[in-house]
């Protein structure tokens, strides 16, 4: 896929943004990336993403995104015109949270209106695919969409459904399949962090991490979702992944909610909940001004810290709560006594207080990775690299480097551009990866001759007077393999039941164990099946075909070849239907 232009959509689930590069740049300096600008309200916030947010007007019509989008819905809100449009935002994980995806799944806008999700989904990356192709056409005006090569980024701990799903609805919005690569988050900061030269700290040396045989962890903290994978460099500088890619969802978004909770704790979750649906411009006031804020606080803050709280939320207490007084409701709490003034649109918070917010999502963070680095395939590392926008947090970066003191932490200039960046890295050379660890075991469902001391009677099916036992699961690659990416995983080799047969189905299988007898084990999911003809029944029983399995780029291929006539069945699978 060498094109005149790589540009990658990072799809985030707080902010979103776009880069590209020209492949002539790319082989001058890979690092010459363009990346968009983003202004939010009245310029007030300038940032290198903008928020992930769509509006539609009460018809279904794509109406804004971004800042814009925010803004807009904040003014109807003022005019109370708003209850009839469809706002939505921080969408992206809901293709974390849902374990049965589908292309009709619903999701909810802000004021529990449902629209469907893939029409949301495909509308965001339209909207960035079009600004990105308008900025483009500045630089080179006769730049044609059939010059162009997309990525688009998703977490690593993402499930294949959800892949697919971020595939289509790129396709609904005329991206081709043939010209569109999927990326995942933490390979791509990797990819981004091995073109830096120096490292945030103002000592001038190189990335030493980088070096053949070395072995780092990268950490992508983002807004939503944690995503970990471990890198080893090869002595031609790819990367081999060690440790299969985990995490969860404690990223950012997480001290925005412990902030919203000490709120509602102190005025009632039914004021909270009347504030922001009635006063949606004061309610997004009050969430960037925390968002600018919690950049700044750090672990050795001693000073006291004043958020700006809209005066409509103590209004609005009052409202429901007559004759209450919000300082006698504060005194009254132990917790919040001597650590918490509130007075008029100023709320003043003791420093000790104001890091418990970040407690929930750096504690769970430092475990995790705890736990991964007492795995054996990844004990020597010696280096995490922290990407993502929350990895711009010296409350996060001081939770780790206090934990993990043995071990080097880098955190690159621009941590919130690592990811975006990487994927247009990752676009002009995909092979930079080389191998990856299976996050499950991928197998087929067949049938072996029944043996009665082993197997149970429920599994037993006579065909043409032979006891067989069915559903066994025939393992091709197990939960922590490592594969090489675009070579064909063991060759087995699938039979005809029957002589007369002229065709043979190959169910193909997922399990997250990493033995799984049978088909019907808990976990096994079935991802399709491929249909191979076997006209010849002249050969009778030795009819059959042989399967592969590819693990090309972040998605599976499965090929199956008739033995005798060697034709060929190659299936990418259907995770939606």
């Amino acid at each position: 896929m060498s094109n005149l232009l790589v540009a990658a959509i990072d799809f985030g689930t707080t902010f979103s943004g776009y880069a590209f590069s020209f492949l002539h740049d790319y082989r001058r300096d890979p690092l010459k990336i363009s990346a968009n600008t983003w202004t939010a309200g009245s310029g007030n916030l300038v940032s290198l993403k903008t928020s992930t947010c769509v509006l539609f007007d009460p018809n279904g019509k794509f109406h804004s995104f971004g800042f814009e989008a925010e803004d807009k819905y904040s003014n109807l809100a003022l005019d109370d015109d708003h209850h009839d449009w469809y706002y939505f935002r921080r969408f992206k994980m809901l293709l974390y949270e849902k374990t049965h995806l589908s292309r009709e799944i619903l999701i909810e806008d802000d004021k529990g209106k449902e629209m469907e999700a893939m029409k949301v989904f495909s509308t965001a990356i339209g909207y960035l695919k079009n600004h990105m192709m308008t900025n483009c056409k500045t630089q080179l005006t006769d730049i044609e969409e059939s010059d162009i090569t997309w990525v688009l980024t998703v977490p690593a701990i993402w499930s294949d459904p959800s892949k697919q799903f971020m595939r289509e609805a790129a396709g609904k919005v005329g991206i081709a399949d043939d010209k569109l690569m999927i990326a995942l988050e933490p390979e791509a900061a990797s990819l981004y962090c091995m073109h830096l030269p120096v490292q945030r700290g103002g000592e001038n040396t190189t990335f030493g991490v980088f070096k053949p045989g070395a072995k780092y962890m990268v950490v992508d903290a983002g807004g939503g979702t944690i995503d970990i994978t471990v890198h080893e460099v090869q002595s031609n500088g790819t990367l081999k992944e060690l440790h299969k890619a985990n995490g969860g969802d404690w990223g950012g978004t997480k001290v925005d909610a412990s902030f919203r909770s000490l709120l509602a704790d102190i005025v009632g979750n039914d004021v909270m909940e009347i504030f922001s649906m009635d006063h949606k411009c004061d309610f997004l006031d009050l969430l960037r001004d925390f968002e600018v804020k919690k950049r700044t606080i750090s672990p050795d803050l001693n000073d006291k810290v004043t958020f700006k709280v809209p005066i409509n939320l103590l209004e609005t207490f009052r409202s429901i709560n007559p004759g209450d007084d919000i300082k006698s409701v504060v005194t009254s709490k132990s917790k919040y006594k001597s650590k918490l003034t509130w007075t008029g649109d100023k709320l003043r918070m003791e420093a000790d207080l104001t890091k418990t917010l970040f407690d929930e999502s750096c504690k769970k963070i430092v475990q995790h990775l705890k736990n991964i680095l007492k795995s054996p395939s990844v004990k020597d590392v010696s280096s995490i690299l922290l990407v993502g926008g929350f990895a711009e947090s010296p409350m996060l970066r001081v939770a780790i480097q206090t934990a993990f003191k043995q071990t080097k932490i880098i955190v690159p200039q621009d941590a919130g551009l690592a990811v975006l960046k990487g994927a247009v890295l990752y676009g002009h050379n995909p092979n930079a990866i080389t191998s990856r660890v299976c996050k499950y075991t991928y197998g087929v469902g067949t049938t072996t001759e029944f043996i009665e001391s082993v197997h149970p009677q429920s599994k037993k099916k006579i065909i043409n007077e032979t006891a067989y036992c069915d559903d066994i699961f025939s393992i091709h690659v197990k939960v922590g393999d490592t594969v090489k990416v675009g070579e064909a995983q063991v060759k087995k080799t699938y039979t005809v039941l029957k002589p007369d047969q002229t065709s043979i189905g190959i169910p193909i299988f997922i399990s997250p164990d990493e033995k799984p007898e049978y088909t019907t084990d808990n976990g096994c999911k079935c991802l399709g099946k491929l249909i191979v003809n076997t006209p010849d029944i002249s050969k009778g029983m030795d009819n059959g075909a042989d399967v592969f399995m590819t693990f090309s780029g972040t998605e599976l291929t499965v090929t199956a070849t008739e033995k005798h006539q060697q034709n060929v069945v190659t299936a990418s699978f259907d995770f939606l239907g």
